[in-house]
């Protein structure tokens, strides 16, 4: 197995976590790197979806992945194997998300100057990640079929927070009671300026949109 950096990342100690979040989005800004936080439940496909769009523009963008988990560091290996992006694993101690200080702790292990786009998979979970902002310019996050179309309705302010959602794992959609439009109806009652992208991750398909939805994102926000 190859070899990844692991990072122990501690509790913030600031008290204003938003105000933290803001001063590290200034810093990333003059720095030219663009960090995108994305979230899911466990299993919704993080890993794989990342693997299949970095293959898509790892020879147009300079790329860094931090994979954030409870412990050990099978997707950061998986990432790096599959794709020789740099790629390092953050634990949180048992915590189930990042905040902007436990983000930057992370950065501070990435060769910021080196890369345009750091991709921040936050811990497996619709609850915390959401109500911390890392600091990063956009949110996005991976709800797949089974899980069900109803869950921009129970858990309201991981879509609310999202200015990306992709639905993962579209091709076992005829095997669940899963609705896209209504999936759609429900994201747009939480947020009706989220991107919605049907995926899967296994096949590729809707992979080439995320990519191309990455690509003009970095490129927007270098020439502002």
């Amino acid at each position: 197995m190859d070899e990844v950096k692991v990072i122990e990342i501690k509790k913030s100690v600031f008290a204003d976590n938003d105000e933290d979040a803001s001063k590290l989005r200034k810093e990333l800004k003059d720095k030219g790197v663009y960090l995108l936080n994305l979230m899911s439940s466990p299993g919704a496909g993080k890993t794989t979806t990342l693997i299949g769009t970095l293959q898509r523009i790892k020879d147009k963008l300079r790329v860094a992945v931090m994979e954030a988990d409870i412990d050990s560091d099978v997707d950061a290996v998986k990432i790096r194997k599959a794709t020789g992006i740099p790629s390092i694993q953050l634990h949180t101690g048992g915590m189930c998300h990042l905040d902007a200080e436990m983000t930057r702790q992370g950065l501070d292990n990435v060769a910021l100057s080196e890369v345009d786009l750091v991709i921040l998979e936050n811990v497996g979970n619709l609850v915390c990640p959401a109500e911390f902002d890392t600091g990063a310019v956009r949110n996005a996050m991976i709800l797949s079929v089974p899980e069900g179309d109803d869950k921009p309705l129970k858990y309201p302010l991981m879509f609310s927070v999202c200015d990306l959602v992709l639905v993962n794992k579209v091709d076992v959609m005829p095997y669940f009671d899963f609705d896209l439009d209504k999936c759609r109806e429900y994201v747009r009652m939480r947020n009706p300026k989220a991107r919605i992208i049907p995926i899967c991750a296994k096949t590729g398909e809707g992979l080439d949109d995320f990519a191309d939805w990455l690509l003009a994102e970095v490129k927007a926000w270098k020439q502002n």
